[in-house]
């Protein structure tokens, strides 16, 4: 078979892998402890999963509109407004299956080949994954451990150039946790209206945040304009099976963007369209208790790691992810990362897995028990006695 070029150049999810090996590892009888996968682990709450039982049973079974279901588009409106004080209209928010479709369509729709894309490095890796694979130059702007993984706006400023056509923040981040301040934020504004760029806003993780407050880019002035904000479901509501997010944009990008979900994706689900609205307009204690419940286990995997021989973890202020700094064990990441696995039964991720400003770090999220974040800890504690 012949495989286009192209593909060369598309990248992939190691947390995917290592949770194949990690599955096969149980298949043989081992007890493995599961740090590397980036989602809750708790259910999705009653109230949503009854409304898409009700919405099934009243025949929301069918194709909807690319763009998602007016009635979704409206509360979606709604809600950006009475949390974050966006106002977006119906005509400006696109639903899909996720939300990586938003990711790969803005880059789509907004980037030409040749063109340059900033984007967090360590990061989510199909940031650069979809980037390279349109031809584009993925231009990375690290994220520092003496910032607490904010990226340095001097720096930022200084890798734009004639060529730069997007830059994506995504805060809370994940590979590390890290959350953009204001002044931050304001200065990527800045910087986008001198240079008329482009902003993708990666904030799927708004709702989970330990410390301060969360801000838009999209909040500032002219900014509305030339940004391109990603939300969902899957985190704040413990729905990634359910493949749900949204992007909201610009009106004159959205239907660029419908018409890239008509090529691809047809429609998103209706039926979770609807247990979608009942997310947004029911009951929002159980997404509490369980944004509470990560703050406990950020703080025992936070001191757990740090009591380990050659490895610190600074605390993360939102998302369900450390990113500790493993050079003081003398081991290379992805060495520590398979010998953690195959020897303590702890899964977890190589920083590089992220980004090559990853090297040097592992990445865990605590998206798992206090009971099994402190098995993991003891096990590695044991198992770096041996190297």
């Amino acid at each position: 078979m012949y495989i286009a070029k192209r593909m060369s150049r598309l990248g992939t999810e190691t947390a995917f892998e290592v949770l194949a090996k990690a599955k096969q590892l149980e298949r043989e009888g081992r007890d493995i402890v599961h740090l590397e996968i980036g989602e809750p682990d708790f259910d999705t709450p009653v109230n949503i999963r009854e409304a898409a039982k009700k919405a099934l049973d009243q025949g929301w079974t069918h194709y909807g509109p690319s763009a998602g279901l007016p009635e979704h588009r409206e509360t979606i409106s709604k809600y950006m407004k009475e949390y974050w004080d966006l106002d977006y209209s119906p005509e400006e928010i696109v639903v899909v299956p996720g939300a990586k479709p938003i990711m790969f369509f803005t880059i789509l729709a907004c980037v030409e080949e040749g063109d340059e894309v900033i984007y967090p490095n360590p990061g989510f890796p199909i940031y650069e994954s979809m980037v390279d694979y349109i031809g584009a130059k993925a231009v990375p702007i690290r994220l520092r451990e003496e910032l607490d993984f904010r990226l340095d706006v001097g720096e930022l400023a200084s890798l734009v150039t004639k060529k730069t056509r997007l830059v994506i923040v995504n805060s809370p981040a994940n590979p590390t946790g890290g959350v953009l301040t204001k002044e931050d934020l304001a200065a990527v504004a800045e910087l986008a209206l001198k240079n008329d760029l482009i902003v993708l806003t990666d904030e799927v993780y708004n709702r989970i945040i330990y410390e301060g407050e969360h801000h838009s880019v999209a909040s500032f002035p002219g900014m509305k304009e030339r940004t391109v904000l990603i939300d969902g479901y899957s985190k704040t509501y413990a729905m990634t099976g359910w493949r749900m997010g949204w992007g909201a944009m610009p009106a004159d990008l959205a239907p660029h963007v419908t018409r890239l979900m008509t090529n691809s994706n047809s429609c998103t689900c209706s039926f979770s369209q609807i247990a979608g609205i009942e997310g947004l307009t029911g009951p929002q204690d159980e997404s509490k208790k369980m944004v509470e419940a990560f703050r406990e286990r950020r703080d025992v995997i936070v001191d757990g790691l740090n009591s380990l021989a050659g490895i610190s973890c600074k605390k993360p202020k939102g998302a369900f992810y450390v990113f500790p700094n493993v050079t003081g064990t003398g081991k290379d990441e992805k060495w520590l990362a398979d010998y953690f696995l195959d020897e303590a039964g702890v899964a977890c991720l190589a920083g590089t897995s992220f980004g090559e400003y990853g090297k040097g770090y592992i990445r865990f999220s605590y998206a798992n028990s206090v009971e099994n974040i402190e098995k993991a800890t003891g096990r590695m504690a044991e198992a770096l006695k041996s190297i």
